[in-house]
């Protein structure tokens, strides 16, 4: 049974197919996993009893088919707790599915609990979660990055073979690269976002994370395309994202690397190195490399700190202790409720991202920051527009140096901030990356590169994702205090 810790979805699937293990058999494994494992490693603030998650289940013969995942707790599941990791939430429960959660019940899959993150997804390491914080299963002393880093620790550490979490600035990729596992953003709009509790709303995508890349695409599969419930939603077609991954680039293939990217201050050796490697072993397989630059990047973190601040101002303001969860009850007006509830119900890290939000979008001040932030954002997207025509895919760092230490950043606010250097420029363009593992540090610290590609690209990617996979190690390398 221990092999099956670190089983893909395929390989599970072939197991429950032949009769090797029942569903309910498989479910007991990965809930005894969390038993053994979590309470040290802190990726769940919940597990669900045995019974409760078979009863919510939909009856399928779906591709997911008695497969167990776990979801990000900013995602909405009918009769669940939902917390976003804070206390203004606590004691709320989510009266519907999220349709991501649905679409996965429809295929099949069994929704394990509830994964630990950054407060309201606000955080690069999770450290902001008001509960407990997240450990990296390849060293308990390091973060596992953020703000999705319950998901991608729980799929790291073989106590789930998937997970969902949310990507608003890099917080699927740029955990799952420090992880050693494969994350993927998918275009904004092709995976509804009813039932996500919002944070940046025009940034924010539910994401992916697996250890393996046809894992990834499988489970895309069953969540994408369009829904008349999310007005952000795109008119794009169910499709099937394994159909392709044969191990075989596209005829062809063009592969751009940042070069502003891989060279920018602060740009831990040993990653450059590992990212030169797998860029050399996608020529071994045929493609034409081209070196390019774009000089936009360079204000991208500071176009997505204004804007991301900005929403999620306005997006919190609802937590006000009238609707739902907490509400300080010693209160003697409205005025007062409001102020001590939200002092109370809020962490630090969320009560400076609304300050901040509020103050760019003030009067005196919106012209000087939210404005010039939307016209860097329109000049990404128009730079990235241009590359496309020349390279099938990019190739961008996904994370500057491997995992570090809790508390490396506790005074030196702006080198966590920039954190999500490299990836936040795809969420300000709304196009699709995929973050998949390249190597180790000298300290056996996974190390990720992302694949950038244009709309509607996540075929592409994960052909690309998928070959480099076959040709590599990476994948079925494991943290070793997690297997057995």
């Amino acid at each position: 049974m221990d092999k099956l810790a670190f089983a893909s979805i395929k390989e599970l699937k072939k197991k429950l197919n032949k009769k090797e293990i029942t569903k309910k058999q498989l479910l007991s494994f990965f809930i005894d996993r969390f038993k053994k494992y979590d309470k040290e490693l802190g990726a769940a603030l919940e597990i669900f009893d045995k019974k409760s998650i078979l009863d919510y289940s939909a009856c399928s013969n779906g591709p997911l088919d008695g497969i167990p995942g776990i979801i990000k707790d900013n995602i909405s599941q009918k009769k669940r707790k939902l917390t976003c990791a804070s206390k203004i939430l606590q004691g709320y429960t989510a009266t519907y599915d999220a349709t991501a959660c649905a679409r996965l019940k429809q295929a099949g899959a069994l929704l394990i609990g509830r994964a630990n993150m950054d407060e309201f997804a606000m955080g690069s390491s999770n450290e902001t979660s008001a509960f407990y914080p997240v450990k990296n299963p390849w060293d308990s002393e390091r973060v596992p990055g953020g703000s999705s880093g319950g998901s991608i620790a729980a799929v790291a550490a073989g106590l789930v073979p998937w997970a969902l979490g949310t990507d608003t600035g890099g917080s699927v990729r740029q955990p799952a690269a420090i992880c050693g596992i494969v994350g993927m953003k998918p275009t904004y709009g092709l995976v509804s976002r009813y039932g996500l509790v919002a944070y940046g709303s025009s940034l924010d995508q539910i994401g992916v994370a697996t250890r393996t890349v046809y894992d990834n695409a499988l489970v895309l599969s069953a969540i994408a395309g369009h829904d008349m419930r999310d007005s952000s939603s795109l008119y794009a077609a169910k499709k099937d994202y394994t159909q392709k991954l044969n191990g075989i680039l596209p005829e062809n293939f063009t592969v751009g690397i940042i070069e502003n990217a891989l060279n920018a201050p602060g740009m831990d050796s040993e990653v450059k190195d590992a990212i030169e490697k797998a860029v050399a072993e996608y020529e071994k397989m045929g493609a034409t490399v081209k070196r390019m630059s774009l000089p936009s990047l360079d204000y991208g973190p500071a176009a997505y700190f204004i804007l991301s601040r900005a929403e999620a101002a306005s997006n919190l303001a609802r937590f006000d202790g009238v609707r739902y969860g907490m509400r300080n009850k010693d209160s003697k007006i409205l005025y007062d409720m409001y102020c001590e509830t939200r002092h109370d119900g809020f962490g630090p890290e969320v009560k400076t991202r609304i300050m901040v939000g509020n103050y760019v979008l003030s009067a005196g001040h919106a012209g000087d920051f939210y404005e010039n932030a939307k016209m860097v954002q329109r000049l990404i997207r128009r730079e990235f527009f241009e590359a496309f025509k020349k390279v099938n895919v990019l190739v961008m760092p996904t994370h500057p140096a491997p995992a570090f230490k809790f508390g490396a950043y506790d005074v030196d606010k702006l080198q966590m901030d920039l954190q999500d250097y490299f990836t936040c420029p795809a969420n300000l363009a709304g196009i699709p990356a995929i973050s998949i593992p390249c190597g180790f540090s000298s300290q056996n610290l996974p190390i990720g590169f992302q694949l950038l590609g244009p709309h509607l690209s996540e075929g592409t990617l994960y052909q690309a994702a998928h070959a480099y996979e076959q040709k590599t190690p990476w994948h079925t390398m494991h943290p070793k205090q997690f297997i057995g």
